[in-house]
């Protein structure tokens, strides 16, 4: 009884690891990596999904605002079949892309106002982080397995 239930929680099931590059320039439309997974008994993974995700922070102090889109996603309705200890990998490509706001696109385009812009930015305390999540399904487990690692996209 026991081992189903340590089953069904995902414990010794399947350990995710993402493997990404630590930086991609913003011009580059997809992000390559690679999925490991391992797990302790035979398992089914049943779906695979990797989303890039910026986190867009702005303001200061009290009137710190952020907000999380989704700029890039990919979806595997495959199964894969992991066998006891032995490693799988999974190579994958997420296209994505990065949205300029409106004042930054003004700036790129007259160089005159791109020192005003990044004062702009500054004053307001605008920032972006990036960050790539996979998440994997498993037959018979309630807890899917996820792996989260940021990226610098310049």
């Amino acid at each position: 009884m026991f081992g189903k239930v340590k089953k069904w929680l995902g414990i010794e099931g399947v350990k995710v690891e993402l493997q990404i590059p630590t930086e991609v320039p913003s011009k580059r439309e997809a992000i390559d990596g690679v999925l490991h997974l391992y797990s302790l008994s035979d398992q089914t993974v049943t779906r695979l999904r990797v989303k890039v995700i910026e986190r867009y922070k702005r303001g200061r102090g009290k009137e710190t605002l952020t907000d999380e889109y989704t700029i890039g996603t990919i979806e595997l309705d495959q199964e894969f079949h992991i066998k006891a200890e032995e490693p799988l990998m999974v190579e994958f490509s997420v296209p994505f892309k990065v949205t300029k706001s409106d004042m930054e696109e003004l700036g790129d385009r007259n160089f005159l106002l791109k020192g005003i812009v990044s004062l702009a930015k500054t004053a307001y305390k605008v920032s972006s982080d990036y960050r790539v999540e996979a998440e994997v399904e498993v037959e018979g487990v309630a807890l899917d397995p996820f792996d989260t690692r940021p990226i610098l996209i310049k």
